[in-house]
C-alpha cells in the first residue's frame, strides 16, 4: 500500500488546525489511559498504547526498515526511543498527579524549544513567568506528589526531543512511514516494563478496547497529525501553537475524571499559558508569514 495514505488530503487542512485536533484528542486519550492504570499498571498502559498504535497504522503504511537510509534509520530508531520514554514519564506523572497539572508541567518542554536561541529579554520573561508557574505547582503542598512532579518533568525534556525529532524524521521519511517504524521501535522497548506491569490483565477484551481507543486518540491520530503539521511549521512555531494543551488537559481532568484543581493550581495553570501566548505573539514578530500561517 502507498504509505502516503492520508497524506496528500491532509495537506488541504492549515497545520495549526492539524496541531490544535491533535491537542483534543491527545488529551481525550490520557483520560482514557489513566482509567486503565488501576488494571495494568502505568507500563502496561504505555505498551498497549505503542503497540496497538504501531499495529493499527503499520497495516495502512506498510512501513519497511530497508528503504531506510543509514542516517534515516538511526534517525528514526533515535525516535522511537524518545516515543517511550516520554509517554513512560508522562504515564507515571499521571498515576501520581492530576492530568492538568502534569501537562502543565510537561508544557515546559515545547515553551522551551519555542524560545530556545532567543536573544530578546521578553522570551526570558516567559520562561520566568512558566517556572514561576511550576514553583507554585511544586511547592503547593497538599497531596501533590513530589515523585509525579519530577516524573512530568522528565516528560517534559522528551517531549522537546520529541518535537525536534518528529520534524526531522517528517522531512527525511516519506509519508507517514518514519512514524510507524518509530511506533514499533518503540512497543518492541516497552515489552518487559509492560508484561511485568500489566501482566495477564493486557489480554482481557475490556482491557484491549480501552487500549485501542488510547492508541488511536493518543498515538495514531496526534502523532500523525502533528508529524504532517511538522512539515510547514517550524519547530519553535510548533511549541507555541501547544499554548492550548495545559488547559485542555485540565478541562478534561474536569469533565472526565473529576479532578477538581485547587485556585493556586489554577494560578500556576494560567501561568504558563499566559507565558505560552506571550512568547507565540513574540514569535510571530520574529518568523516569516509562510511559516506561522502553516
Amino acid at each position: 500500500m502507498d504509505n502516503t495514505w492520508g497524506v496528500r488530503s491532509a495537506d488541504v487542512v492549515p497545520a495549526p488546525v492539524l496541531v490544535v485536533g491533535a491537542i483534543a484528542s491527545v488529551q481525550s486519550g490520557a483520560a482514557v489511559a489513566i482509567k486503565l492504570f488501576p488494571t495494568v499498571g502505568a507500563g502496561g498502559a504505555v505498551f498497549l498504547r505503542l503497540a496497538i498504535a504501531a499495529i493499527v497504522l503499520g497495516g495502512f503504511v506498510r512501513p519497511s526498515f530497508r528503504v531506510l537510509s543509514r542516517g534515516d534509520l538511526g534517525l528514526t530508531i533515535s525516535f522511537g526511543i524518545v516515543l517511550a520514554a516520554m509517554n513512560t514519564s508522562f504515564y507515571l506523572a499521571l498515576d501520581r498527579i492530576p492530568l492538568g497539572v502534569g501537562v502543565t508541567i510537561e508544557f515546559l518542554g515545547p515553551l522551551a524549544v519555542a524560545v530556545a536561541g532567543s536573544r530578546r529579554l521578553v522570551d526570558a520573561l516567559w520562561v520566568l513567568l512558566a517556572a514561576g508557574g511550576v514553583v507554585l505547582l511544586a511547592r503547593g503542598g497538599g497531596q501533590l506528589s513530589t515523585a509525579g512532579v519530577l516524573y512530568a518533568a522528565v516528560a517534559a525534556a522528551f517531549w522537546a526531543g520529541y518535537i525536534l525529532l518528529s520534524q526531522r524524521v517528517g522531512r527525511a521519511v516519506p509519508g507517514l512511514s518514519g512514524l510507524s517504524v518509530a511506533l514499533i521501535v518503540g512497543a518492541v522497548l516497552m515489552v518487559p516494563y509492560g508484561l511485568v506491569s500489566g501482566g495477564t490483565a493486557l489480554a482481557r477484551p475490556g482491557v484491549l478496547g480501552k487500549g485501542l481507543a488510547v492508541a488511536l486518540l493518543s498515538s495514531v491520530v496526534p502523532y500523525s497529525f502533528e508529524l504532517l503539521a511538522l512539515r510547514r511549521l517550524r519547530a519553535a512555531t510548533f511549541g507555541v501553537l501547544m499554548s492550548l494543551e495545559p488547559a485542555m488537559a485540565a478541562l478534561t481532568g474536569l469533565l472526565f475524571l473529576g479532578q477538581h484543581l485547587r485556585v493556586r493550581e489554577w494560578l500556576a495553570l494560567s501561568c504558563v499559558v499566559v507565558a505560552s501566548v506571550g512568547a507565540t505573539a513574540a514569535a510571530r514578530t520574529r518568523l516569516p508569514a509562510e511559516m506561522i500561517e502553516g
